[in-house]
């Protein structure tokens, strides 16, 4: 099922937005050198917000709780305390348009 999350213009370049799942945990939407991304927004370690709280330089998420690190395009944990990896969804972009696939 194609879930639409967001339009274009909501995520400005280097930048991230939280959207809200009904019955789901939320995601988070990145906007890096005009590409979108789209991973879970809660921080595997810590449960913070990584959107509402994060930072976010180049293909990286920082979660401001404990210095835990993501890369947005594959979910890897890139440091510690992180040591799981989020979720990544591929970000389907169809007139101006965000979407995911979920199950």
């Amino acid at each position: 099922m194609e879930v639409k999350l967001c339009a274009t213009g909501d995520v400005e370049e280097a930048s991230m937005i939280q959207i809200s799942l009904p019955g789901r945990l939320p995601v988070a939407v990145y906007r890096v050198e005009g590409e979108f991304f789209v991973t879970d927004d809660t921080c595997t370690h810590g449960k913070a917000s990584l959107a509402d709280e994060g930072e976010l330089e180049g293909h990286c998420v920082t979660c401001s709780w404990h210095d835990g690190k993501f890369d947005i395009r594959t979910g890897a944990a890139l440091c510690l305390p992180c040591n799981t990896p989020i979720r990544t969804y591929p970000a389907i972009v169809r007139d101006d348009v965000i979407s995911i696939e979920l199950e």
